[in-house]
């Protein structure tokens, strides 16, 4: 899938330049659910990234070779391309969450994922838990699935409680309540 207002989404591209920068950074979302072996589509990809300055360079690189524009409710992608963006490390640290169409796509960049306490999870305390799963086309490193599902249960939207398929029995697998096939 893909915003009706921006490119189709092309989730190999953004790896391979974040891969291409030595980024550290984590997939999560439904880019990390699909390596985990989930069937929803994903209309984006989202990371957490480790919050050091020269990382937050390489990221805003990164950003800068994807040609990426904000993503600004309310707005066009034409227009926010018009947006007076200054991308670097600087601007990236300010922000703990920044959405952004790329020429492959939506692209989320996020400073953690928040645990069932509403506290922010950083990108060490996921990375020391993380996979590296492999997709169709694709290799990533992303948070794990616990981390994911916790996450998604405290967003607790719309299309988080649809992902979450929901286990009647708590000792189910937590793939099953992923809505990842078994």
């Amino acid at each position: 899938m893909s915003d009706p207002d921006g490119p189709p989404h092309d989730l190999g591209r953004p790896i391979e330049v974040l891969d291409h920068h030595g980024l550290e950074y984590l997939m999560v979302g439904g880019v990390a659910a699909i390596g985990y072996g989930a069937e929803r589509p994903t209309e984006d990809a989202d990371c957490v990234v480790r919050r050091e300055r020269a990382n937050l360079n390489r990221l805003a690189d990164a950003l800068q070779e994807l040609n990426a524009r904000l993503r600004v409710g309310g707005m066009t992608d034409a227009e926010a391309r018009l947006l007076p963006v200054q991308i670097d490390g600087t601007t990236l640290d300010m922000a703990s969450m920044s959405t952004w169409m790329t020429d492959a796509g939506p692209f989320d960049v996020l400073a953690g994922l928040e645990a069932p306490d509403g506290r922010l999870v950083p990108y060490e305390e996921l990375a020391s838990r993380a996979m590296v799963l492999r997709g169709d086309g694709f290799v990533i490193r992303a948070a794990s699935l616990e981390d994911i599902i916790r996450a998604k249960e405290r967003a607790d939207r719309g299309k988080d409680r649809e992902a979450l398929v929901g286990a009647d029995n708590p000792s189910d697998q937590v793939t099953r309540r992923a809505g990842i096939r078994e």
